[in-house]
């Protein structure tokens, strides 16, 4: 239920309780991360529901009230070219993840791609905490707690600088 409300509406993220829940059931961690992964996912497309709803609705007022056209036009398109690479990138970082199926809504992001990198993002996290759980058991919870976002964001900077270099 966490990792489902934490993609759409709830500001905490599914780690919290996936992690004290795999260290006391450590034959259970893989099942565990399967479960937060299921639900992030599918609190993910009520996220993106809720960004596609906002649009429909009071998102195109605004953007119309305010003249906005050229500049959301530039945002979907960006986003339309980036969007699986943001959420793939998101997916590991301690930011909100229902910032990003959110705007995936608003962007109308292809919805198949935004599943599967959805699942890919968000089961590579969760599996991978189950992974530490069952290899190290308890004494890994201070690390994961402690470094994991400092350990994912330093991963996700070194996919960044390596695009770069090879894109430049």
């Amino acid at each position: 239920m966490i990792a489902f409300a934490e993609a759409s509406v709830f500001p905490l993220p599914p780690d919290i309780l996936l992690l004290p829940m795999a260290i006391a059931k450590r034959d259970k961690a893989y099942r565990l991360a399967g479960i937060c992964t299921m639900g992030s996912v599918l609190g993910g497309l009520l996220g993106y529901a809720i960004g596609a709803l906002a649009m429909a609705t009071l998102g195109q007022w605004i953007i119309a009230t305010y003249h906005l056209e050229n500049a959301f036009q530039h945002f979907h398109d960006q986003f339309n070219r980036w969007g699986v690479w943001i959420i793939l990138a998101k997916g590991l970082t301690p930011i909100p993840f229902k910032l990003v199926t959110i705007a995936s809504g608003v962007a109308s992001l292809n919805l198949i791609a935004f599943v599967l990198s959805c699942a890919l993002t968000r089961g590579a996290r969760f599996f991978f905490i189950a992974w530490l759980v069952r290899r190290f058991g308890a004494p890994i919870r201070e690390f994961i707690e402690r470094y994991l976002s400092w350990v994912a964001l330093a991963v996700l900077a070194a996919i960044i600088l390596g695009f770069w270099f090879v894109l430049r």
